[in-house]
């Protein structure tokens, strides 16, 4: 890809109008030094030195959205509690339109909490409900996606198995949007991955795109590097089959990422060489770039090689972290 060509992607992120649809969540750090073993167990005391909190999960996602120029709505569910009002005033800070988050009173907001000490992670601490959603709460998600339809680009539904994208909510999801003439991507988790059949793009790990193409009933095929090229193009070739969709995307760490087209092409993306620091979040900053690279009408190639540059970026970050246009435009 040339220099003017990525640069083009790029600046077609300002304005892309997306909804988020997904598991939102807080992120809380405690940042300290560990230099002394507890007497009360065999564990290391750390030693808290500052703290801070974050958007999580689908909320990162609109985070990546918002830092890259988009306009973004947010659609999730939180708890009637301190985590979920500091949430939404988080995003509400940063642009988002943060009408669309419905609370539920019989569950908190989704909480992770990571302990770092020496800049190593070495403990998290997660509090959240999984179950399923009751009916009204369900119902008050497809409103507020519904409601936001006609004045957007693009659906991102982003999954963290939290309970909000269930099956009937993801299938009509995908339903609506395309009968609105919306593109639909998604980075759902393997239990849902049926559930996103027919939308425009699925984007998955390894790990994940394994386990989503045992849960369909397919053999599994290893995606490790040991098997080379043949082993992950026969796992996504079946993977974007069985789906029926557009584009989908394998990401695979340190060897980039790789694309599969409803045309039959498949594309390998290596890695940038860089010096990773925090690989939390990455698949996040994909799925974001890839979505507005695509509302902003560029080929599945070019939006899938900036959206491999961009996670390269995000990487070198500590914890959950975005990248700006502006940096991507610098780093290229």
């Amino acid at each position: 890809m040339t220099r003017q060509a990525y640069r083009n992607v790029v600046r077609s992120f300002a304005g892309r109008r997306i909804v988020v649809v997904g598991d939102v969540m807080l992120d809380e750090y405690l940042f300290g030094r560990a230099s002394r073993v507890s007497p009360e167990a065999p564990v290391m005391v750390v030693d808290v030195e500052s703290e801070g909190a974050v958007p999580g999960g689908a909320a990162n996602v609109a985070c990546n959205l918002l830092a890259l120029g988009a306009s973004v709505a947010i659609v999730g569910v939180v708890g009637d509690d301190e985590a979920g009002r500091s949430l939404a005033s988080m995003l509400a800070e940063r642009g988002a339109d943060v009408t669309g988050l419905v609370m539920d009173g019989d569950r908190p907001t989704t909480r992770k909490t990571r302990i770092l000490a020496q800049s190593q992670q070495v403990l998290r601490v997660d509090r959240e409900q999984t179950g399923v959603l009751g009916g009204g709460v369900s119902a008050s998600l497809l409103d507020q996606v519904a409601a936001r339809l006609a004045d957007s680009e693009a659906v991102l539904i982003s999954d963290y198995a939290k309970g909000v994208v269930h099956r009937e909510l993801a299938e009509r999801v995908v339903e609506e949007a395309h009968g609105a003439g919306k593109l639909v991507t998604a980075n759902p988790k393997p239990a849902n991955a049926a559930a996103l059949r027919g939308a425009d793009v699925v984007s998955f790990n390894e790990s994940e795109a394994a386990a989503a193409l045992q849960l369909l009933g397919l053999s599994r095929t290893a995606t490790s590097s040991r098997e080379g090229g043949e082993g992950i193009d026969r796992t996504g070739g079946a993977l974007a089959a069985e789906l029926g969709v557009r584009h989908l995307v394998v990401t695979q760490g340190s060897r980039g990422l790789s694309l599969w087209s409803a045309d039959g092409t498949v594309r390998r993306i290596p890695a940038r060489p860089v010096a990773v620091y925090d690989v939390a979040g990455a698949g996040d900053t994909v799925i974001a770039a890839l979505t507005l690279g695509l509302a902003g009408g560029a080929e599945a190639h070019l939006a899938a090689l900036v959206a491999n540059h961009a996670a390269s970026c995000v990487v070198r970050k500590v914890g959950v972290a975005t990248v700006t246009a502006d940096e991507l435009l610098v780093d290229w």
